[in-house]
């Protein structure tokens, strides 16, 4: 008999009060489980072990991997210390230990509280240990989110990332202090916004004096950063802009608790309204004063410009450049709206850019919706009959194939830019032709590396859809016949659209349009 043996260590785990209890410890917990499983003369087919991971955490990798491999069937039994090891979860017990795994001839036994699926007299006390482990993660989560909202309301910072132009004080846990290489940087802004700049002309001027944006200038101090959702690079963009020019934290007030999450049993976090923000005034030194604070919001009022009174474009967030997948903002000329890439407005010769009036992308989508709808209403089986950007699998395959190139293309021009170095040495070439053409090899190459991370980033969403399973024929039936598209229909149903440029002599703009199914 294969035995794989799981271990979990969390955080709640660490710094017990007694000696006793480092039996918890991830070396612990494997010593006796090896011991356990010669002793029933079993062989180990392998240690699967997550460090620093909750038992709610489905992210898990070590978990994941074992899950994997045991549809896989590479070990007869999963042994771990406790049930509560394996997961806190009631749904995954039931999932998993009373239902795969008994499908998948997988035995799984918890030696501490004696759970073994091979013993059906203990169901019972399986599932009450798993109703147990759940009360307790609700009881930890509610007395967790009680002690952040106190530390909220005093005015502590919390976050595990402090606001671009501050960092966390080593000496006061829960204070910032100012970062004056980054605060000069916000004062500019602040200071170019209230001459009248605006917002895009500010992140160019940063971006020809080669200033990294807040992320990457983190990076490069060796700072803590949040890890972005979409695609960010180096550049500063309006939108960083606009929100620095609007965080009155740069004033000295804390605020916080501007998202909240959805449930203890998720990662997934939602808006929160402003009147239910934690904003406590003078917890720490402004970098802004409150003058040219009151001038800039002043500013921002005026040329606030709403894409029609009171409501945001319905495609508001959703639409990336094909080229440098950075998402397209919306514009508005002669009373129509149009969608850009704004990229080589920021950084020149950066992006070949993409253009797409809304009202063109609007009807795309809809005839796409109804052809689908269409074919939905005439066909049965709705599995064989719509098939979303090509069939996930063989997007995936493409974007695989497409990464695969740019690599090979980046390789080349690494390559070229060693043999002009050699050209160079030998005199072949003058120093300033090298820097020219140089440069030209090595801005291809960022192009390049910049649609590799777009295309990494396309293959997580896939995997995800993939896994998440199918739900079209809920939402097609939801939205058939429409006429016209609303805010609402577009977050259900698009997941983001893919825009590039206009083909010269087919007069066809490319789009792809990733939905949420």
């Amino acid at each position: 008999m294969k035995v794989a043996i799981y271990c979990r260590l969390s955080e709640e785990d660490k710094n017990k009060q007694y000696e006793t209890d480092d039996s918890a410890s991830i070396a612990n917990q494997k010593a006796m489980l090896a011991e356990y499983a010669t002793e029933q003369g079993w062989e180990i087919y392998k240690i699967y072990s997550d460090d620093d991971y909750t038992g709610s955490d489905r992210r898990r990798p070590e978990f994941n991997r074992l899950i994997k491999d045991a549809e896989a069937h590479k070990f007869d039994i999963v042994l771990c210390k406790t049930q509560s090891r394996f997961t806190r979860e009631l749904e995954l017990v039931e999932r998993y230990i009373h239902g795969l795994f008994p499908i998948w001839g997988i035995r799984f036994i918890s030696v501490v509280d004696n759970a073994d699926t091979a013993n059906k007299g203990n169901k019972k006390s399986r599932q009450i240990n798993g109703l147990v482990n759940e009360w307790y993660l609700e009881d930890m989560s509610d007395n967790i989110r009680s002690v952040l909202t106190n530390r909220r309301k005093s005015g502590l910072h919390i976050g595990a990332f402090a606001l671009y132009g501050y960092k966390k004080d080593p000496d006061k846990k829960g204070h910032l202090i100012i970062d004056e290489e980054a605060a000069a940087v916000v004062r500019e802004v602040f200071s170019l916004f209230a001459k009248g700049y605006g917002k895009t002309a500010i992140a160019r001027m940063l971006n020809d004096r080669g200033i990294p944006n807040p992320t990457e200038y983190k990076r490069l101090h060796g700072l803590r950063y949040a890890q972005p959702k979409t695609k960010t690079g180096t550049l500063w963009k309006y939108s960083a802009i606009s929100s620095m020019l609007a965080n009155e934290i740069y004033i000295g007030n804390m605020v916080q608790g501007r998202y909240g999450s959805v449930s203890y049993k998720t990662k997934q976090n939602k808006p929160r309204p402003k009147s239910e923000w934690y904003i406590v005034k003078g917890t720490h030194e402004p970098i802004i004063d409150r003058e040219l604070w009151e001038r800039v919001q002043s500013l921002r009022e005026q040329k606030t410009k709403p894409f029609d009174m009171g409501t945001v474009g319905p495609f508001a967030g959703k639409v990336r450049c094909a080229y440098c997948g950075y998402v397209m903002r919306s514009h508005k000329n002669h009373g129509r709206h149009y969608l850009q890439c704004i990229t080589n407005f920021v950084s020149k010769g950066s992006c070949p850019g993409a253009f797409m009036p809304v009202a063109e992308l609007e009807k795309i989508v809809l005839d796409e919706l109804g052809r689908l709808s269409d074919e939905y209403l005439d066909r049965d089986e709705l599995e064989r009959g719509i098939e979303f950007c090509n069939d996930l699998s063989e997007q995936r395959s493409r974007i695989e194939s497409d990464i695969a190139a740019f690599r090979k293309k980046i390789a080349e021009y690494d390559k070229g830019i060693r043999e002009l170095y050699m050209d160079k040495v030998r005199g072949i070439l003058t120093e300033d032709d090298y820097v020219s053409m140089s440069k030209e090899f090595a801005a291809e190459r960022d192009r390049l590396l910049h649609a590799i991370d777009y295309g990494e980033e396309q293959i997580s969403e896939i995997d995800v859809k993939i896994a998440a399973g199918d739900n079209r024929r809920e939402l097609i039936e939801h939205y058939i016949n429409v006429d016209h598209l609303t805010r609402d229909m577009v977050d259900a149903l698009i997941d983001h659209i893919v825009v590039g440029r206009r083909d010269p002599k087919t007069k066809q703009v490319p789009v792809e349009i990733h939905w949420n199914f």
